[in-house]
């Protein structure tokens, strides 16, 4: 069994090489890792890459997922399609995001017709990055957030709300403690990932 986790900087989270797929870094897929791998003979992968919009996820998806053969996908994006368009007016505007996103299920699902995908819902929290102009950022990535969840229902797919984990998980400590900028997971941060991931898809759901 293998694992493939996609994404932006959440995903990556410092794993260095990313010519090396099994360089999972130090985020929430090394969490998973440790727990999938513990429970049987599987490899993880993690092909996240800071930065990363969903337009970026299309031009490294060959190489960088359909290439890997994973029996199971999971998929994070979304934020800095709306963060660069905040700060730099280069961001991905809903509905490309919405038809390139739908170009990458679609690709997927022609070339591994069996495997099994994931989409996360991408979240932001309170913080420095996201303060300044909250009211859009929590609104576009929303936006993006719900783009996922009806792709997921439209493509009969696993959903696994992120913002919903991270605005539980402030109900015992405040948004620093889960993200020392808004966007980006602490330790701590990168344990509520791995938890609604494993409480969304089986053999732990």
């Amino acid at each position: 069994m293998k694992y493939l986790f996609q994404g932006d900087s959440i995903t990556d989270c410092g794993r260095g090489d990313h010519g090396d797929p099994y360089a999972t870094g130090c985020g929430y897929v090394r969490l998973l890792e440790a727990e999938l791998t513990a429970m049987g003979d599987c490899k993880v992968m993690n092909s996240g890459v800071t930065g990363d919009r969903v337009t970026n996820l299309l031009a490294r998806w060959k190489r960088d997922c359909l290439n890997l053969e994973p029996d199971v996908l999971t998929i994070l994006i979304g934020v800095n399609d709306v963060w660069n368009e905040i700060c730099r007016h280069y961001g991905v505007h809903a509905s490309l995001f919405e038809e390139v996103y739908r170009i990458l299920l679609r690709e997927t699902r022609a070339a591994l017709p069996a495997c099994r995908i994931i989409l996360m819902g991408a979240y932001v929290v309170h913080g420095t990055v996201t303060d300044p102009e909250w009211d859009t950022f929590y609104s576009q990535v929303k936006i993006r957030r719900e783009i996922a969840c009806r792709l997921a229902e439209e493509y009969g797919l696993e959903y696994v709300d992120l913002q919903q984990a991270f605005d539980a998980a402030q109900q015992a400590y405040p948004a620093e403690h889960w993200s020392w900028d808004g966007v980006h997971p602490t330790a701590a941060g990168h344990w509520v990932i791995a938890r609604a991931w494993k409480n969304s898809v089986k053999p732990f759901g």
